[in-house]
């Protein structure tokens, strides 16, 4: 799935996971985020568009990884939130891009969540993650 450290977990006979890992085993120095939103390091919204924002929440993330010596193929863990499902699937290719463009062809185990609002009112999105550096 990727050049990760970690191990991915597919179980056998099961369809595989598209973008997502269903479970994944790391061992090593812990790394939690916490929610991270689409605007930059001065906290400050550069855009209103979902895939702006979803590609800034991602390169917070990739950021706030590098503090702790770590990258994108150290994370096991993303939970996204959402405001709106719909913009969501309306992004898909957008999202899919800004994935790739960031954090590569890396993929934990991860959820995404419908919300009814973020407590920053412009926020479409937050993402939590959760890396582990051996």
């Amino acid at each position: 799935m990727s050049d990760s450290p970690h191990q991915f977990l597919q179980p056998p006979g099961w369809k595989r996971a598209k973008g997502y890992a269903n479970g994944v085993v790391a061992e090593g120095r812990t790394v939690y985020l916490g929610g991270m939103i689409g605007w930059n390091g001065q906290q400050q919204f550069e855009t209103d568009d979902f895939v702006g924002q979803f590609r800034q929440c991602l390169q917070n993330i990739v950021d706030v990884l590098a503090e702790a010596g770590a990258g994108p193929e150290h994370l096991v863990r993303l939970t996204w939130y959402v405001t709106s499902r719909d913009e969501y699937l309306e992004n898909l290719a957008g999202i899919g891009q800004a994935y790739r463009e960031v954090i590569g062809r890396h993929f934990p185990a991860m959820a995404v969540v419908q919300v009814v609002a973020l407590m920053e009112a412009r926020a479409k999105v937050e993402i939590e993650a959760t890396a582990v550096v051996p």
